[in-house]
């Protein structure tokens, strides 16, 4: 019989999971037999691709996705992938797709603390290093394609330099932007002076600036950057939008996905007589188009759910995934 203490317990159900967020979502993949939320992979990153590691795991767990503004940044505004969905799970997702950095993301793996690391560049030597006394090796797959690139100010007159231009800068040998051309207005004379501006030791992007750009170059005297050592990605843009002479370089992913900034704010330069753009990136015309790995160790289990998601990145859908976050399918 239907009684008024039914009643009230059906309201109070009602209630409870509504407030508490309670409600069974099914997670359940619908690309990998048997993957779901509760065995799936613990995959790190870098800070440019934690859109494409929640874009992964979106699509493989069924779950709704959305690019968000997040209007909390010193730059204005950043941009970020969002899952869809109730607080509860959103934690729980969190706890297995995470960002700790290009450099902290290597060394969670060959720690064995992360199942696979997704990052914008390959080892650094010191990595390699460390996995070897941990007798571990790893497995580098390039999925994707970014680029390397240097930004200025919009008030900044110069449209593009050469890789040696880059090295004079960054080795001390040319000081003043009237060395490339640029015309100083004589009321500002000290706007000549160029401001390099420098990413901490270990990070995706200096890592980048030294294999790809300084090689076995020497770096001007590190104590006259002082402040201009900056430790994070978006500290960098903020520096150089705040500098009109500065100069800095980033990834062409976070810059026109994470951070899309106006044109008033931020000038990509070219390099080499080729402006990066999907079109010079994809077609390998741009002479720092970058490789974005999937990595894992090679003592995987191939049985393993990670290395069953770590095929499944490299398939047809997998790469339409990597396409869905914005980045260029290898």
């Amino acid at each position: 019989m239907y009684t008024k203490f039914s009643t009230i317990t059906i309201f109070l159900s009602f209630v409870l999971s509504v407030f508490t967020g309670c409600e069974k979502v099914n997670t359940d993949s619908p690309y990998i037999e048997g993957l779901s939320i509760e065995n799936y992979p613990i995959i790190d990153g870098s800070t440019s691709t934690l859109p494409l590691n929640r874009v992964i795991a979106c699509e493989l767990l069924g779950l709704n996705y959305q690019w968000q503004e997040n209007k909390n940044s010193s730059s204005g505004s950043t941009w970020s992938i969002e899952p869809k969905i109730k607080s509860s799970l959103k934690r729980k997702l969190d706890n297995l797709v995470l960002s700790s950095q290009t450099h902290n993301s290597f060394i969670n793996l060959i720690d064995n603390k992360v199942n696979i690391a997704l990052a914008a560049r390959s080892m650094s030597p010191d990595e390699k290093e460390y996995a070897t006394s941990k007798g571990v090796s790893l497995i580098e797959t390039p999925i994707a394609l970014d680029a390397f690139i240097f930004i200025v100010s919009p008030r900044n007159p110069v449209i593009g330099l050469t890789t040696e231009n880059i090295q004079d800068i960054y080795t001390g040998k040319k000081l003043n932007w009237t060395d490339f051309g640029v015309v100083i207005s004589p009321e500002n004379p000290g706007y000549s002076v160029i401001q390099p501006f420098i990413r901490n030791q270990n990070s995706g992007s200096q890592e980048l600036m030294d294999l790809l750009i300084m090689k076995d170059l020497e770096y001007i005297d590190l104590p006259i950057y002082k402040e201009n050592l900056i430790f994070t990605m978006a500290g960098l843009i903020d520096a150089i939008a705040g500098s009109p002479f500065g100069i800095g370089y980033t990834v062409y992913y976070y810059n026109e996905f994470i951070i899309r900034p106006d044109i008033s704010y931020l000038k990509t330069i070219a390099i080499d007589g080729v402006k990066p753009t999907e079109q010079t990136i994809t077609n390998r015309l741009y002479p720092y188009t970058t490789e974005v790995y999937a990595v894992i160790r090679s003592d995987t289990d191939k049985s393993s759910m990670t290395y069953k998601v770590y095929e499944w990145i490299q398939t047809a859908t997998g790469k339409q995934t990597i396409s869905n976050s914005g980045y260029i399918p290898n």
